[in-house]
């Protein structure tokens, strides 16, 4: 389920065919079932407005949850540049050849954080996710190695720096798994559903492009939903402006 989620594509047009289908269903009831009569009309419509009312609710609450969660992983790419750079400057604090190790694997590690957000090879992210826990381990070694020879107000920094890098990417981690759960999902689908068979059961007018209407604005209501709940799949991504720019500054001397 999670996999189609992060097909934006794939959402809008299972949900487009599934409302359809649903309308068509509802009119094709009206039809051939139960006609409503002129004192069921009032109520019917009563019951209409609320359904419709409350599906623009949920789909306004889930797309306030989706965008709370890209403002979230935006402000962490933020925060993961912004503690690798201050790690790479207070390397130098530490003597010569620790530094010039540390700094080495600082850019190893941006290189690799940077293809961790523009990949979407499933195989290369289970690379990229071995390599850095490998580069978290070499990290950690350098900064911890110079702090028991040479444990210094000045090397305690460096070392804070360097837990600072390190929780970055667990944050960012946490961050992209935090997705619109599955449930809300079914249950905003089901009530667009239930709203479709009451549209196509109320219709009083022949011509199914009529009930297209709706269906269409629903699903690209879904479609964006999901383009911006998606960390990879979706048009709409967090592209690593900030790492991309420290990578450009920490030249390789």
């Amino acid at each position: 389920m999670i996999s189609t989620l992060d097909s934006p594509f794939i959402v809008f047009a299972v949900s487009l065919v599934a409302q359809w289908l649903a309308a068509y269903c509802g009119d094709l009831f009206r039809r051939r079932v139960h006609r409503l009569n002129k004192d069921e009309h009032a109520d019917f419509e009563t019951i209409q407005t609320a359904t419709l009312t409350l599906l623009a609710l949920i789909i306004g609450f889930t797309f306030s949850m989706a965008v709370t969660r890209y403002d979230q992983r935006k402000n962490y790419e933020e925060a993961e540049a912004n503690a690798i750079g201050t790690e790479y400057v207070r390397a130098d604090l530490l003597p010569a050849e620790d530094g010039a190790s540390v700094h080495g694997l600082l850019r190893d590690y941006l290189a690799q954080r940077i293809a961790y957000y523009l990949t979407n090879d499933q195989r290369q992210i289970g690379e990229l996710d071995a390599d850095t826990t490998k580069l978290h381990a070499e990290l950690w070694s350098a900064v911890s190695r110079t702090a028991q020879s040479q444990p210094t107000p000045v090397v305690a920094l460096t070392v804070s720096g360097m837990n600072d890098v390190l929780n970055s990417q667990s944050y960012t981690q946490a961050a992209w798994w935090n997705r619109i759960p599955v449930a809300a999902w079914g249950m905003m689908g089901l009530i667009a559903i239930s709203c479709n068979m009451l549209l196509g059961y109320g219709e009083r007018r022949r011509g199914l492009p009529l009930l297209l209407i709706l269906p269409i604005v629903v699903s690209i209501s879904f479609f964006l939903i999901a383009d911006i709940d998606s960390p990879r799949g979706g048009v709409i991504r967090v592209l690593p402006h900030n790492l991309i720019a420290l990578s450009q500054s920490m030249k390789a001397p």
